[in-house]
Order: C-alpha cells, then sequence, then structure tokens
C-alpha cells in the first residue's frame, strides 16, 4: 500500500513544496544525476525505471519518476534540479538518475544536457515505432489530450499541428507546446535522428540503446548491459514486471503499412547505431 497516496490532496502538495525547497537550499550536498534515462515515450521506461530501482546502488530523483528539468523547467535552475536528488553523505557509492521520456524528443534538451552533464550516461529506449505510435495516440486518447478519435486522422494531422512549434520552442525557452509533447505520434519514433544530438555532444559510447522487445523477452540479458554501462554490482531484480501496457489490437492494416514504408530509411539508421537490423525489422531480413 502506498501510503501517501493516502494522504489528502493538499497535505501531499505541501510536503512536496516542503521538500523541493529544502532540497534546493541544501543543492550544494547533492550530486547532479549520473545517468538519465531519456526516452522513449511508450517504450517501457516505466518498466525499466522499476527495474533499476531494484538495485541496491541505484537511486532516483525525489518526488517524481522524471523531473523534467532539461525540457520544461530549466529556466527553474541547476540548484533546483539539483535539489531533487540525495544528499551526498548518503550518495557516495550509489547512482543517481532522472528518468524523463520527453528528453529525446525536445528540441532544446539535448544542448542542455551536453552543457550542464558532459560526464552523463545515457539510456534511450525503442521499441516498434509503429506500435509506438499506436499505443501514444491511444495514451493521449485516455488521459484526454487527443480529440480525434482516428488514428489515421491523427497522423494525417501531425504535420499541421506541429508546424512551426519546434522553431518557436528554439527561438523562446519559455515556450511550450501542447502539440508537440502530446501529438507527435509519428516523429517521436524517428529514433537515430533523435539520438544524433546527444551522441554528437557526448560520444557513442555515452549512449546505450535498449530494444523494449529484446527486454521484455529477455530481460536478465538486457539488464546486464545496463549493469556493464554503469559499471555497478552484477545484482539482479527479483523479477521483472511490465507497466503501463496498452493492447495493440485495433490498428488499421494501411495505416501501419504507410507508417512502416515511412520508417524504413530511420530503422535503417538505427541498425547502424545499434549494430544489428532492429527487432522489429528482423523479419524483413529474414523474409
Amino acid at each position: 500500500m502506498n501510503v501517501r497516496k493516502l494522504a489528502p490532496k493538499s497535505l501531499r502538495t505541501t510536503s512536496r513544496r516542503a521538500a523541493v525547497w529544502w532540497g534546493e537550499r541544501t543543492a550544494d550536498r547533492r550530486p547532479a544525476p549520473d545517468f538519465l534515462v531519456i526516452g522513449g515515450q511508450r517504450c517501457g521506461t516505466t518498466s525499466l525505471f522499476r527495474a533499476l530501482l531494484a538495485h541496491p546502488q541505484i537511486r532516483r530523483a525525489q518526488l517524481h519518476k522524471g523531473v523534467n528539468y532539461f525540457d520544461l523547467d530549466y529556466a527553474r535552475g541547476e540548484s533546483w534540479y539539483r535539489g531533487h536528488f540525495p544528499a551526498r553523505s548518503t550518495a557516495d557509492d550509489l547512482r543517481v538518475f532522472d528518468a524523463s521520456g520527453y528528453y529525446m524528443f525536445h528540441p532544446q534538451a539535448p544542448g542542455r544536457i551536453v552543457r550542464d552533464l558532459p560526464g552523463v550516461r545515457l539510456i534511450a529506449m525503442v521499441r516498434d515505432p509503429v506500435e509506438r505510435a499506436y499505443s501514444a495516440f491511444k495514451h493521449e486518447l485516455a488521459r484526454g489530450y487527443e480529440w480525434e478519435h482516428s488514428f489515421a486522422r491523427a497522423i494525417e494531422l501531425e504535420d499541421a499541428r506541429l508546424e512551426g512549434e519546434v522553431e518557436r520552442m528554439m527561438a523562446d525557452p519559455s515556450y511550450q507546446s501542447f502539440n508537440h509533447r502530446h501529438h507527435a505520434y509519428r516523429r517521436r519514433g524517428e529514433y537515430a535522428r533523435l539520438l544524433e544530438p546527444f551522441i554528437e555532444g557526448l560520444g557513442r559510447d555515452r549512449l546505450l540503446i535498449i530494444e523494449s522487445e529484446s527486454f521484455f523477452a529477455e530481460p536478465e540479458m538486457e539488464f546486464q548491459r545496463i549493469i556493464d554501462f554503469l559499471d555497478i554490482a552484477p545484482t539482479m531484480p527479483e523479477r521483472f514486471d511490465r507497466y503501463n501496457a496498452r493492447p495493440g489490437d485495433g490498428l488499421d492494416a494501411e495505416v501501419a503499412e504507410r507508417l512502416r514504408s515511412h520508417y524504413e530509411t530511420h530503422d535503417a539508421a538505427l541498425g547502424d547505431l545499434i549494430g544489428h537490423t532492429p527487432f522489429w525489422r528482423a523479419s524483413d531480413v529474414l523474409g
């Protein structure tokens, strides 16, 4: 039972504000994160987040799964950000992290991360981009952030919805785009393009790419890759659970095929980054 959820909302809000206030004022005793889980959205990052927390050397940011500093709250400043992490006296032998899935897609995030955290390591999860797009659509629809009930129509509207948004976000750091955050179904699956700025700024060796299909099929093997990447003790979680999954049924075959064609070059570029054909394209090669 989550005891915190039993408390009145007003009390939880007051407690959260007090924790942020105290964290900001003790920021000089708190480390910057050792690694970031940067996304992608609807790619299994919540399941990865839970698995990471089971490791004795890993600590999360306080209060939230993701702080969303490098995308939505950068203006709050470094002290505010550091205030979300454990004090150094209890974190000397630990790895602390922030898991914010919008970092991978927000146009300002790569530059900010490279500038402020030049030694950070990044973990990115990817999945079949067609299935990811449809899952994201259903997720936004369920949350009330999407009002088109046709996935095909939402895909058709995407370019118009996002027209000029990236340019405005780059020109005005305070601008937050609703459409960019909630309606970019197709573009969020162009993984290699999104990861390139991180690689250019930090180096390929600072980025670990995990295919969610492999993570859920062989979690121990993929988690061992994470252990090696983070240089932590070889301790496995007792179990690997899947969180926030949405059934993939109902995807129109014609829409799926159009998206599959769109992603062909993007998937090939991702294959170059990971050194093999992406999991969801393997049947194309075998065929």
